[in-house]
């Protein structure tokens, strides 16, 4: 009885993975991981430019961090490249000065360079001169601290 019993339960799975292979498909499937992040470009500056929510932007790569909009604008200029960046409230994005704003910058060649970023009171936004001419990506982490509340942003820029 036994024997009957396992013969039987032998066939009944022989037959199942036979009607499953029979209903899967012929090309072998691959499971390739594209990368869900985009890394931001520079963008060219357009005064009027807005974020999704409809408020105005310089034209450079934004970030709304909580309460804040943080925004930088890079431009290339001979000898370097002059970086822009608005410290905003998120809501009505009035400028905040007095903060301290340092940027540390990765060249393409893998340098590494700290700027501090002085606020510029008739542009109503914090700017500083990176001098590098090399073409490629630049890397950039700005960190900034606002009455001692820290709020970090990552951007990045091409150079041609």
């Amino acid at each position: 009885m036994w024997r009957s019993l396992k013969l039987g339960s032998i066939a009944v799975v022989s037959l199942g993975l036979i009607a499953l292979t029979a209903c899967g498909t012929t090309e072998p499937e691959t499971n390739v991981l594209e990368p869900e992040t985009e890394t931001p470009t520079e963008k060219a500056a357009t005064p009027m430019a807005t974020t999704p929510d409809g408020h105005p932007t310089q034209g450079g790569q934004v970030i709304e961090m909580g309460p804040y909009h943080l925004e930088l604008l890079a431009l290339p200029e001979p000898g370097g490249v002059h970086l822009d960046f608005y410290l905003q409230t998120g809501d009505t994005h009035e400028a905040i000065p007095g903060a301290t704003v340092t940027a540390q910058v990765e060249t393409p060649t893998g340098e590494q360079r700290t700027l501090e970023l002085l606020y510029d009171e008739p542009g109503e936004h914090y700017a500083a001169f990176l001098p590098a001419e090399v073409s490629g990506e630049y890397k950039v982490v700005v960190l900034t601290d606002i009455q001692g509340e820290k709020v970090n942003g990552r951007f990045t820029f091409n150079r041609e």
